[in-house]
C-alpha cells in the first residue's frame, strides 16, 4: 500500500505544479518514486500468478514518468498529479490489451481492455468481434464481471453513430462493432489505497477482466486470412 506521505506529495504537487517547487522537494519526490515502484511490485506479485502472460514484466515496464508531454497541450503544467499502473503482456512496440490502475483524488479507478486502438488494431478487433461476438457477449454477461464493471465504457468519443465501413447495420453485434475503444472501468475512493489489503482486493477485481484482455489480445495476434 502507498503511504500517506505519497498521497500528500501528489496533493502538494497539484497546488504547486512548477519546476521550482519540484526541485525544492526533490527528496520528497525520491521517496514518492520509491513508494510508487513498491506499489507496482506488489501488483506484479499479486497478478502474475493469476495471469501468466504478465510473467516477464518488471516494475519499469508498468510505471509512467511524472513529466507531462506538453508539446500539444494547452495545459502547460509540467508534472502529472496522479499515479498509473499499466500491466500488459505487450512487448516494446507492440500494443496489447491489459490492466490499469489509476490513483487520483476524486478520480481513482481500475480498468482493463484496449483503450482507443489505432486503425490497424481496430480493424483486427472488429474482425474478431464480427466472427466471434458470442464469445465477447458471454464475457460481458458473466455474472461477476457484470457486477463489478457492468459493460464497456461508452461515450461520444468512443462510439460511432453509424456502422463502420464494411459492416451492415443489421449485423447481430453492430453495437459492439460501432465501438472505437474497448475498455471497462470501476471507480473507488483514493483512501482505499491506504488499506493493507488494497492490492489484493483490486487484483481480485482486475482478474475478472482477464477473459476480456485475452479476447482482445487474441484478435491482435490472430493470423490474417
Amino acid at each position: 500500500m502507498l503511504s500517506k506521505d505519497t498521497l500528500q506529495f501528489l496533493e502538494d504537487l497539484k497546488a504547486n505544479n512548477n519546476r521550482e517547487w519540484f526541485l525544492e522537494n526533490k527528496k520528497r519526490y525520491e521517496a514518492f518514486k520509491k513508494d510508487y515502484q513498491q506499489l507496482v511490485s506488489d501488483f506484479l506479485d499479486a497478478m502474475k500468478p493469476l495471469d501468466p502472460s504478465l510473467e516477464m514484466l518488471e516494475v519499469k515496464n508498468c510505471t509512467f514518468r511524472i513529466n507531462r508531454d506538453i508539446r500539444f497541450s494547452k495545459d502547460k503544467t509540467p508534472y502529472k498529479t496522479h499515479l498509473g499502473v499499466w500491466l500488459s503482456s505487450g512487448a516494446k512496440g507492440l500494443n496489447r490489451a491489459g490492466y490499469y490502475v489509476h490513483l487520483e483524488k476524486g478520480s481513482s479507478f481500475i480498468a482493463g481492455g484496449f483503450y482507443m486502438p489505432e486503425a490497424a488494431d481496430l480493424k483486427k478487433i472488429r474482425k474478431e468481434i464480427a466472427f466471434f461476438h458470442d464469445d465477447l457477449e458471454a464475457i460481458l454477461n458473466e455474472k461477476n464481471f457484470k457486477k463489478a464493471f457492468g459493460d464497456f465504457d461508452r461515450n461520444e468519443r468512443s462510439l460511432l453513430k453509424n456502422p463502420p465501413r464494411g459492416y451492415e447495420k443489421d449485423h447481430p453485434a453492430i453495437e459492439l462493432l460501432k465501438l472505437k475503444s474497448f475498455e471497462t472501468s470501476c471507480k473507488f475512493d483514493l483512501s482505499e489505497v491506504l488499506e493493507p489489503d488494497f492490492v489484493s482486493k483490486m487484483s481480485q477485481k482486475l482478474i475478472l477482466l482477464k477473459p476480456l484482455v485475452d479476447f482482445m489480445n487474441r484478435a491482435l495476434t490472430a493470423e490474417e486470412f
